[in-house]
């Protein structure tokens, strides 16, 4: 293993101390952590997080009473047709393919677990509708398993506060574990949403007034207008050279 230069371990360091200051003010900021998803159990979590797949928490508990009303548990909610399924969901996004996942979902419940929820990132993400940020969230939130769920709030801010590059949601969630401690994970998951929500929106963002932002926050990576864009091949010169005659059509001779 290469070992550090000075330069590296004065920036990782550097980085621990942002990273432990950043996780002070969101303590102090947020020292109770509610789920946000309204719940009485594992399987009304999952089912809940399955619906807020591009639909905002508000909207999904204002749909789950009477969704749960009929289908609160695995046996329930598979006995209900996709159609009754459909009509207590169809203001959430994605609300005909969801209908379908919850039925299946219920279904394989009862055909795999007994009904049960398991507890388990592979079975999790073995049923319809659940990959693994829906995964992620039912082992934190339902089970007390650390895990690190990213959304878009926690996307953002991980990007802007420096704690990763971005590149991808798998990369985040890699870099977030590695920058905080395990033990630490559940309640940050949560307290990064409340606190991106609150005082850090995507858009209109003033970082000098914001309670980490303005200590943490990065230089956004600067993007080329369009019209200084170097065209990845530039155009051949026109040939200076006289055309061709053309050969005449008439016969020879």
């Amino acid at each position: 293993m290469t070992a550090l230069t000075k330069a590296q371990k004065g920036a990782a360091a550097a980085r621990a101390e942002k990273a432990e200051r950043i996780r002070l003010t969101l303590e102090r900021l947020y020292p109770e952590v509610p789920i946000p998803l309204d719940h009485t159990g594992p399987f009304t979590l999952l089912v809940a997080v399955a619906l807020s797949a591009q639909t905002t928490d508000k909207k999904v508990n204002q749909v789950t009473p009477g969704l749960f009303a009929q289908g609160g548990t695995p046996a329930k909610m598979a006995a209900l047709p996709v159609e009754t399924i459909h009509a207590a969901i169809r203001e959430v996004g994605l609300a005909p393919t969801k209908s379908k996942n919850l039925k299946r979902m219920a279904e394989l419940l009862l055909e795999r677990h007994d009904g049960e929820v398991p507890a388990s990132f592979e079975e999790l993400e073995a049923l319809p509708g659940v990959g693994h940020k829906t995964a992620s969230v039912v082992m934190s939130q339902a089970f007390g398993v650390p895990a690190f769920p990213v959304d878009t709030h926690i996307h953002r801010l991980a990007v802007r506060w420096g704690l990763s590059d971005g590149a991808s949601v798998d990369k985040v969630e890699a870099d977030l574990k590695a920058t905080f401690a395990r033990e630490h994970w559940n309640r940050l998951h949560l307290q990064i949403i409340f606190f991106g929500r609150e005082y850090c929106p995507a858009r209109g963002h003033e970082p000098a007034g914001c309670p980490i932002c303005s200590f943490a926050s990065v230089p956004e990576k600067a993007k080329v207008p369009e019209k200084a864009k170097v065209p990845a091949k530039a155009p051949k010169p026109k040939s200076l050279r006289p055309p061709r005659p053309k050969p005449s059509a008439e016969p020879t001779p």
